[in-house]
């Protein structure tokens, strides 16, 4: 039931008031003529979150042996999907992207975010291959706005606790170098939009060192997806 519910089928009210109560959510109603749902746009759609999906899959594929967006795990009462997965079998090696393009809540990202850390890489090293795996590098993805940078520096320290390390391994992902074994933790700002010389993303030393923005907010980004932007 809970998987029809999260492929958008059909439920009861009383289904979805049980899985609300579950995950200690609560219920928002949209009431919508379904003669008029075509002519609206998914308000849920992430088109942002989707194309740093895509950027970082496009640099990533040839460099690894294998590629998950929206991969899901199950750990016990813990579940949910990480935002993208890379693998190397000889190595053992696992990258784990978060990817955010807010910061709305932010012990509500660190749960999650916490939640993957401590429980991803060993759901996923049997149905990987990666069974002695040695390598685990986390990472915070962040779109490169200004709304993102600001609320970085505003939680310095939080960020600081929940990605101490420096960008150095995923640096080594994204250039095809070696990955240093380990486990690791970090945040860089990236700009699923850049191109030629420009630099794709920095590290949070950078950020609160005060790089500059490529973007306003939000908004900014996906105008610049669309053709309308810088």
């Amino acid at each position: 039931m809970v998987d029809r519910v999260e492929a958008g089928r059909s439920a009861s009210t009383q289904a979805h008031a049980r899985i609300a109560a579950a995950l200690g959510q609560h219920i928002e109603w949209e009431l919508v003529d379904p003669r008029r749902r075509a002519d609206r746009p998914f308000r849920t759609a992430d088109v942002v979150h989707s194309a740093m999906g895509e950027f970082e899959a496009g640099k990533l594929r040839p460099l690894v042996d294998g590629l998950g967006l929206d991969e899901p795990y199950q750990h016990f009462q813990f579940a949910g999907r990480a935002d993208l997965v890379a693998w190397i079998v000889d190595s053992a090696a696992l990258l784990h992207l978060e990817n955010r393009t807010r910061f709305p809540d932010f012990q509500d990202m660190a749960g999650a975010y916490n939640a993957k850390r401590a429980y991803l890489a060993g759901t996923l090293r049997e149905r990987l291959g990666l069974d002695r795996s040695r390598t685990e590098s986390h990472v915070i993805a962040a779109v490169w706005s200004a709304e993102v940078l600001h609320a970085i520096r505003m939680r310095r320290e939080s960020f600081h606790a929940l990605c101490p390390d420096p960008p150095d391994a995923f640096a080594a992902w994204w250039e095809g170098r070696p990955v240093p074994t380990g486990r690791t933790s970090s945040l860089v700002v990236i700009d699923p939009l850049a191109r030629g010389r420009q630099r794709p993303f920095v590290g949070l030393d950078e950020v609160l060192a005060d790089v500059r923005p490529r973007y306003r907010d939000y908004a900014d980004v996906a105008a610049a997806l669309a053709g309308n932007g810088p």
